[in-house]
Formats: C-alpha cells, structure tokens, sequence
C-alpha cells in the first residue's frame, strides 16, 4: 500500500501540472515571441536599404540585443540556438536544446509545419524545477540569402560572414527547414 500512495498522489496531480504547463506556455509565448518578427522586420529593412552584407548586424547585433532586453525584462534565460551555429558562443544548444531541435527536424519530416512545432516542460535542474520553452524558427526568403546553399553565396558575402563569423557552419539551408529555435528557460 504504501508503494502505490506516491503513485496516487502523482496521478492526482497531473492535472495540475497540465494546466501549469499550459499556463507557463501560453505566458511565455505572450512575454518572448514579440521578438521573432521584430527581428525578421529588421532584417527585411536592412537587406532592402543596405543589401544582404550590410544587412550582418542585424543577425549579429541587433537580434541578440533585443533577446537581452527581453532578458532583463522578464529575468529569464533567453537565447536563440542552432545545431547549425554561426556563433557558437551565443547560438550552440544544451543537450535538452539539441534533443529538441533533432525532434523539430524529424517532426519536420514527418509532415508537421515547421512554424507550428514547438516544446514545454518542466523539467529539474540541480534539483530545482525549471519551466524549459523552444520554439522552431524556420528559413524564411530573406534568412536564404545568407543561410542558404554556400555555393550560391556571392564571394563578397561569404568574405563578410567568414569576417564576422570565422566558424560559420550555418548555411545550406532551404526554405521552411528549421534553422534553429528561440529557447526560454524559467526559473520555478
């Protein structure tokens, strides 16, 4: 008897934690992917005023300081990641990132459109929960010009990637892939 009270107590509270889950994530999505298509605007901006090469900062400068903004605004731990990197130091995932990312890509395959896939769940870390959020974000036109097939890259914007990203690994992309996700983790 006493083996099967942990499991009561745990089914009863499975609602519970269904409903937190949604709760977080539809907060979380409310507070974080306003970032998204500010970044994407940007970045059409850029590319029509200064070209693709002049456009470099927007991805470089401009999206990351925007995430830190609204790092500081919510305190929670916000990052765009890709198995693909192009900054590695900023962008390269955590095992959970990655395990998330492999599954987008083979949900991907299986059908499912990129734009909708996502994931949420607590989860523990050093023994304190921990609200984990990902949410895939596809090639779009404008991230083909300089995330698409390298060899269809003009020389001038490949020297100015490799300038400003010598251990670039993020092109070859197609149109609607997944090149990489917007991460959240919350702190419980």
């Amino acid at each position: 008897m006493k083996a099967s009270l942990p499991l009561s107590l745990l089914l009863a509270a499975l609602p519970a934690l269904a409903q937190d889950i949604g709760a977080l994530t539809a907060e979380t999505k409310k507070a974080v992917l306003p970032v998204v298509p500010k970044v994407v605007s940007a970045m059409q901006e850029a590319v029509a005023e200064k070209g693709v090469a002049g456009a470099i900062p927007v991805c470089k400068e401009q999206a990351p300081a925007l995430i830190k903004a609204k790092r500081q605004e919510t305190g929670w731990d916000i990052r765009r990641v890709s198995l693909k990197t192009r900054n590695a130091e900023r962008g390269t995932p955590d095992l959970w990132e990655a395990r998330q990312l492999a599954e987008f890509n083979i949900r991907a395959a299986n059908g499912e459109k990129p734009e909708t896939l996502e994931k949420s769940e607590i989860v523990s870390l050093d023994g304190k929960p921990l609200f984990r959020y990902m949410k895939a974000l596809p090639v779009g036109d404008v991230c083909l010009q300089c995330h698409g097939p390298a060899e269809g890259l003009d020389a001038g914007l490949k020297a100015k990637l490799t300038e400003s990203y010598p251990h670039d690994q993020a092109t070859g992309y197609g149109k609607g892939q997944i090149r990489g996700a917007l991460t959240v983790k919350r702190p419980l």
